[in-house]
């Protein structure tokens, strides 16, 4: 019986506390700014300011989300985010963060190899297709007698990965633009 009191009492604050909140608000504001040299009085300007959630943004906007522009779908690099998934398809994805940008494999034993197995990770960067926006860490095991133990991975490997990548991801972003719409 309290629990449901309680329930009842936190939906009743929550709904007036939300409904409070449904005020008319001003869309832009005008913000201080600097006087000229040799003046007295305050200018305003409408020119959006940095914030530390970004230019123009407040924290309503991070909490309630702001006025969609082109902030839908997800946050990287669509064709850097294909083309990951394209590379390592053959690999178990443990984990895929199509907002962070984040791809995270689980160990893969190759059937003609036993006794080696790999990891990757790859974290794409940007939201542009650029060569610098796309970070792949290649991780490798051997067994042994106690269990599986880590081994050294050649560099070029992470790098030949994430050529691969951006070769794909060029093809996808060529592909697109010779169909028509």
């Amino acid at each position: 019986m309290t629990s449901r009191i309680s329930a009842f009492l936190c939906a009743t604050i929550l709904t007036v506390g939300l409904s409070a909140c449904s005020g008319e608000i001003k869309k832009e504001a005008s913000y201080p700014t600097k006087p000229e040299y040799g003046t007295k009085s305050t200018v305003y300007s409408d020119e959006k300011r940095d914030t530390i959630w970004g230019k123009g943004k407040t924290g309503a906007d991070v909490l309630f989300g702001e006025k969609k522009e082109d902030t839908s779908g997800i946050g990287v690099n669509s064709f850097l985010w294909r083309a990951s998934l394209d590379t390592i398809s053959f690999m178990p994805v443990k984990s895929a963060d199509p907002f962070g940008g984040v791809i995270l494999t689980d160990w893969y034993e190759n059937p003609e190899k036993q006794g080696e197995r790999f990891k990757i990770n790859v974290y794409i960067l940007d939201r542009k297709l650029r060569a610098d926006g796309i970070r792949v860490a290649v991780f490798k095991q051997q067994i042994a007698d106690q269990g599986w133990k880590d081994a050294k991975v050649a560099a070029k490997t992470a790098h030949d990965i994430e050529t691969t990548i951006l070769t794909r991801a060029r093809e996808l972003k060529v592909a697109q633009q010779v169909q028509p719409k």
